[in-house]
């Protein structure tokens, strides 16, 4: 990567990033373009739409490792973050107090993926977690609106529900993940993408996505991808290793991705094929035995571990066919004095599928959650009541 070149004048710095601290309030990072900025300094900020605006800089941090450290004067190719300055925005320039020079603004994109953010009421509600009220995610949800300008927040008509849109899945898995580290339990359910009306036609986030794959697994990406609704645009050889470059509806992206970015609003590509499999689904609350879910085994494969704390509604496998069924997996041995041959076989089961967060919601059906919990995450149905879930079914 080249060195910065130093450019000599009079102060520029486009902001491009922000940072908050509940000390000093918003923060502004960027890299100095042009000049020296030095503490205490007087500014003009150049609003996007025209606007200047005087102002000081009050602090100035450089970074370092994973953190930031004071310094007294950056200047043209240092990454920077500016403390004091009020009313800025991504885009905005900072420039010299008496000779204000604007450079050309950047654009944020709109976020195209919206998720139903919901607290917890599974019967397991508040065994780990910190947080766990409406006030509490809320008041969280709002201090992250400060430094993560891709989030939107707006608020459901039922109570304790959220509808949070960012730009994918990945972003909006990022701030999960960091809510559940930080002591907050939290349900969130399927991704859902933003489609608009553009001149009257139904139309959907593309992204432009690459993919470096070695040649011989060539032919199966571009299989998976074009039943994603995904198109190829362009195919390079370099060495044993094949560029690809699709553009494919943000809807098919799933996870398997090396690099992908929004690129722009098309019409709608039609349907494009899920999970076809149905769930297995928890009878009842209890502990999950061995001996239960071997005797289920043929009926498709688990997510849970014997010994595993369930209840009834949560979600403890893939059924090998598409309905969905209630098993009862936490049937124990019954103790008899009788010997019988066969009845102490060995229980040999085969191994749990351990989901990560991206996977869970990638996962779930229009109709399930993913319960999040500082320890542990579990799938389930939104309605948990079996006969509850027939009545709405019909």
């Amino acid at each position: 990567i080249p060195a910065p070149r130093q450019l000599e004048g009079t102060p520029q710095m486009l902001i491009t990033s922000l940072d908050y601290s509940s000390y000093t309030g918003r923060i502004a990072v960027g890299r100095v373009h042009r000049g020296t900025l030095k503490e205490g300094m007087n500014i003009t900020l150049a609003k996007r739409n025209g606007d200047m605006l005087k102002s000081k800089i009050k602090e100035l941090h450089v970074f370092e490792g994973l953190g930031r450290v004071k310094t007294n004067e950056v200047s043209s190719g240092d990454i920077c973050a500016l403390v004091g300055i009020d009313g800025f925005e991504i885009g905005d320039t900072v420039c010299d107090f008496e000779n204000p020079e604007a450079l050309p603004p950047i654009a944020i994109d709109e976020p195209t993926m919206s998720m139903l953010f919901a607290i917890n009421d599974s019967p397991f509600f508040g065994k780990d977690g910190k947080f766990v009220t409406s006030r509490h995610i809320h008041d969280r949800l709002m201090k992250e609106l400060d430094k993560n300008l891709a989030l939107r927040v707006r608020k459901s008509e039922e109570d304790g529900k959220w509808i949070v849109s960012g730009r994918g899945v990945l972003h909006l898995s990022v701030l999960i993940e960091t809510m559940r580290r930080e002591g907050y339990e939290l349900q969130v359910g399927q991704p859902q993408v933003i489609f608009r009306e553009i001149d009257g036609v139904k139309c959907e986030p593309i992204e432009e996505l690459t993919i470096n794959v070695p040649e011989e697994y060539s032919s199966k990406i571009i299989d998976m991808v074009t039943r994603r609704k995904g198109e190829m645009v362009k195919m390079e050889n370099t060495g044993e290793r094949i560029n690809l470059e699709f553009n494919m509806p943000s809807r098919g992206a799933g996870e398997a991705i090396m690099a992908h970015r929004f690129k722009e609003y098309q019409p709608h590509k039609g349907e494009i094929e899920r999970r076809t499999n149905g769930s297995m689904i928890a009878m009842e609350s209890g502990t999950a035995f061995a001996y239960a879910i071997d005797k289920l085994q043929d009926r498709g494969k688990f997510f849970i571990f014997p010994q595993d704390e369930v209840y009834a509604g949560q979600v403890v496998g893939e059924h090998s066919h598409d309905n969905d069924l209630v098993i009862n997996v936490t049937k124990s041995k019954k103790l008899t004095n009788m010997r019988a041959s066969g009845s102490d076989d060995k229980v040999s089961l085969a191994p749990p599928t351990v989901f990560s967060l991206e996977d869970a919601l990638e996962y779930i059906k229009g109709d399930e959650y993913v319960e999040i919990t500082p320890n542990s995450m579990r799938m389930r149905k939104i309605i948990l009541d079996e006969l509850e879930r027939k009545r709405q079914g019909r």
